[in-house]
């Protein structure tokens, strides 16, 4: 099928054409006929990378009316960067078209720049909630026209908290003749929101809904909790060109983690929230480019950083949601290219394992960490074929042929050979010479009984052994502590005037104090105040990480609820 086929504009094939685009993908081939009805709700469940920005983009293009110079459809996304890329996708969709305006709209810019572009006239608006929402209330953008309303990485937005900002903008689009919602997976509360907003939508699955992309190796490496960093490096050296993301649980770890790798010389640095805007847009500048070989990233820093080229995701530690894996997993193996996938996870995390692989419905791949005479070798080999395809025809290299034959007239070639690999690898050799083994090794279950013995048959006890075995599971690093069941109410002076909502709050809470999800209990959250059930074995913990911190200027003040 070609994009012909599917009853797009001529103009719009022509670019699509000029673009290299020569077959549609799944999501584009099914959803593009309907979508250009400009009638009916829709809902297209695709992974990222499968092209759903063309998959609506191109249609919004065709459905508008040119002539008409105000807001007629509106796309709104869950992050700044999304924002960006899809207003610089449908600006070459649109590059034969030319009365058609876009403009994108989002949080870290200049908001009267941005009320200057929407008075020019523009019929495609693109924008992240909040930002919309400010515009809505400085009556700066008027959504009484507004006829097609795109909700992008639906479940992103969802996670981010967004759902009352949503659900604000459906009600607030009276004219609205269709929505069309692209996501991932679908959690209930986007099932709710669809049943609330959209009219017996068509629904469209590419591949089985909340799974992963079938172009990505799952991988996974079973260390001890204490060698996670050491085998993250040991993996980056096993894998000499990868130009990866990875991701960690939280800010302060992908700070640590960057500053160390950093000090041994790998080009890397961290994406968080503690970051400024220009300070974020510079660090996506040089990993855009490629400056930057690695980039870690907590999960609310890295969502909607859609980069082409990705070879490796690493996960560093497994996400608390196990949905999140998919978000985490499909920034590789986009446009039809092969990703990898690597966990490093610990004994007491196979069974989150086996979860986000029974979500993912692909199989995930156990593979043992390199030992250090395989980096070394990896690395080698490496370098040698880069040698080999250096390109030499270039440049009067003849001109210094003679000296080096002169200099070298008394070295061998094997000689010369052995010290362009000691110049190049002595830090490798000197570093990896004596580098333990950092595999859990697993045992089998022994049973005398036959009978269980064949029911068990390909079982494996996943048990740490030597000194690892008598390791509690209260390392507070990994998530583990000890839960009591009984929870402290703490107060803390942030509330939903500070900006937040339930989700945003939670995650900034688990940031600041390093702990997981599961020792919350209920969150109570008010306009100046709000009070989180912790579970009590880790409320001190969280009350020395939080309790005096500053928060945009403020002092935040967190101390037990029931104390005076």
């Amino acid at each position: 099928m070609t994009f012909e086929e599917l009853g797009l504009d001529e103009r719009l094939v022509k670019a699509t054409s000029e673009l290299g685009f020569v077959t549609p993908t799944e999501i584009q081939q099914k959803g593009i006929p309907v979508l250009l009805s400009g009638t009916k709700d829709f809902i297209g469940l695709a992974q990222t990378g499968t092209g759903k920005t063309a998959a609506f983009g191109l249609p919004l293009l065709q459905v508008i009316d040119e002539d008409k110079k105000h807001p007629q459809a509106m796309v709104v996304c869950p992050t700044r960067e999304l924002c960006i890329q899809i207003v610089n996708e449908i600006e070459l969709f649109k590059k034969h078209i030319r009365g058609i305006h876009v403009v994108a709209v989002y949080g870290g810019a200049s908001i009267g720049a941005q009320i200057r572009d929407l008075k020019r006239g523009v019929q495609i608006v693109v924008a992240t909630p909040g930002r919309l929402i400010d515009l809505i209330e400085r009556k700066a953008i008027n959504l009484e026209e507004i006829q097609y309303v795109v909700l992008d990485e639906a479940d992103e937005m969802l996670n981010m908290g967004f759902q009352e900002d949503i659900e604000f903008i459906l009600q607030n689009t009276p004219k609205r003749e269709s929505t069309w919602l692209f996501s991932a997976t679908m959690p209930p509360e986007i099932r709710k929101v669809s049943k609330r907003y959209m009219k017996e939508p068509v629904e469209i699955t590419v591949g089985k809904a909340n799974t992963g992309n079938k172009s990505i190796d799952h991988q996974y490496y079973v260390t001890a909790a204490q060698h996670r960093y050491e085998t993250l490096k040991r993996l980056i050296d096993f894998n000499p060109g990868i130009y990866g993301l990875i991701f960690t649980r939280t800010k302060i770890d992908a700070q640590d983690i960057a500053e160390k790798l950093t000090r041994e010389g790998y080009d890397i640095d961290a994406l968080h929230g503690d970051l400024t805007q220009q300070q974020r847009d510079k660090v996506m500048g040089q990993f855009r480019d490629k400056s930057l070989q690695l980039l870690i990233a907590t999960d609310v820093a890295a969502r909607g950083i859609d980069v082409q080229g990705i070879t490796h995701v690493i996960n560093y530690e497994l996400p608390d949601d196990v949905e999140v894996y998919t978000h985490r997993s499909g920034r590789t193996g986009r446009a039809g290219s092969l990703g990898i996938c690597m966990s490093i996870v610990h004994s007491r995390e196979l069974f989150k394992l086996k979860q986000i692989e029974r979500m993912v419905q692909a199989p995930f791949h156990r593979f043992e960490i390199p030992t250090g005479k395989d980096v070394c070798r990896k690395q080698f080999f490496f370098f040698m074929d880069k040698l080999l395809q250096t390109d030499i025809s270039h440049g009067d290299y003849e001109t210094y042929v003679p000296m080096i034959e002169e200099k070298f007239a008394d070295i061998s070639k094997e000689d010369i050979l052995k010290r362009v690999v000691a110049s190049e690898f002595d830090r490798f050799l000197k570093y990896y010479e004596n580098a333990g083994d950092l595999n859990i090794r697993e045992e089998r279950r022994v049973n005398r009984d036959q009978g269980a013995r064949d029911q068990g048959r390909g079982r494996r006890d996943a048990r740490p052994v030597g000194r690892d075995a008598g390791r509690d599971n209260r390392d507070s690093r990994d998530g583990n502590y000890a839960n009591t069941g009984e929870y402290k109410r703490l107060f803390v002076n942030l509330g939903t005037k500070d900006g937040f909502y339930k989700a945003s709050f939670l995650q900034f809470i688990l940031d600041m104090s390093d702990l997981r999800k599961d020792v919350l209990g209920r969150i109570d959250m008010k306009e100046m105040n709000s009070w989180v059930e912790v579970d009590s074995s880790v409320a001190t913990q969280m009350m020395r990480s939080i309790d005096g911190k500053n928060y945009k200027g403020r002092r935040i003040r967190m101390n037990d609820a029931n104390s005076r």
